[in-house]
């Protein structure tokens, strides 16, 4: 195990660094930043190579890349166009969006997996058709309209919650805008894991565990669940970064401060070391979360094993 784990870490730098650079080079060609900095009137000639001189950009693309690179490794993301670190702003936009990408995971395991098992063990039945269609009706629904409806009527209309999040983002203001961001990941677990007990449940080994004379609640926990649990345990770990950086909508919605919040200003305001650093962050946290994944599966499957 701890050879395999090594292995993959390793794996990780071309990786990440090839991402990066994606990253890098996609971000340098949305746009000229120092024509964002002075708003609707140009700059002038002098003021404009003052800029890019003070911010790295006339440099060539290449060399930009190399020494944000070798800064990245000191632990320095860059400053802000508006002279703020990066680092600062991922200190107070980072931890909004994790505990909302917790909530949001908190609502795919608990609801998706739960009505997903529900189904899979009734698959035929009258609530099962039920499920299908409301899961297929939430995938035909955009986040962003979820949410305007959700804050329109549980917010405005009935005072039920805040319409917007206070700065602090405590976790009971989230529990909504978790709801909304995870609604459509959400219908994915529900059909994923309804599939996946259906078709575990007429395997040889269901059938000897239930022959031998097990309860029905272990045959269901230990030996059905378990193994049924492998492609959803993929995907919410795939999920878990597109959670933090598809949150866009959602936190524009709820005026939360974080991750996506911080993106779209960085977009809209062209700020490249904004976005980068941001993103950089982002594919991290999607490597590791794949890499915890495939060790999840040696727990659910013993069968498993890593060299």
């Amino acid at each position: 195990m701890g050879r395999y784990v090594i292995r993959r870490l390793l794996q990780m730098i071309p990786v990440f660094i090839g991402a990066t650079l994606l990253i890098f080079l996609m971000v340098n060609v949305m746009g000229d930043p120092i024509a964002g900095l002075c708003g609707d009137r140009a700059c002038d000639p002098a003021t404009a190579a003052q800029l890019e001189k003070e911010f790295g950009l006339d440099k060539p693309v290449w060399q930009q890349y190399l020494i944000y690179m070798g800064n990245l490794f000191t632990g320095d993301f860059g400053t802000a166009f508006n002279g703020q670190p990066v680092t600062e702003l991922m200190a107070s936009a980072f931890p909004v969006t994790i505990r909302l990408t917790i909530v949001a995971i908190l609502f795919e395991i608990v609801i998706g997996i739960s009505l997903g098992v529900l189904t899979g063990l009734k698959r035929g039945r009258p609530i099962d058709s039920t499920v299908l269609v409301l899961t297929l009706v939430v995938l035909s629904i955009p986040t962003f309209v979820t949410g305007l409806l959700l804050q329109l009527l549980l917010g405005v209309q009935w005072g039920w919650i805040k319409p917007a999040v206070s700065p602090e983002a405590p976790f009971n203001e989230l529990i909504v805008p978790g709801f909304v961001l995870a609604s459509v990941s959400l219908a994915y677990v529900t059909r994923l894991t309804r599939t996946s007990i259906a078709e575990n449940k007429r395997a040889d080994y269901v059938r000897t565990a239930i022959a031998k004379g097990l309860p029905r609640r272990r045959v269901i926990s230990r030996h059905l669940l378990r193994n049924s649990l492998i492609p959803v345990i993929t995907f919410i770990g795939a999920d878990i970064g597109a959670l933090m950086g598809g949150a866009i909508a959602t936190e524009r919605i709820f005026n939360i401060h974080g991750v996506g919040y911080q993106l779209y200003q960085g977009i809209v305001r062209q700020n490249t070391q904004t976005v980068v650093g941001f993103v950089t962050v982002l594919v991290l946290v999607f490597l590791l979360a794949n890499l915890l994944v495939d060790l999840l599966y040696a727990v659910l499957d013993p069968r498993i094993r890593y060299a």
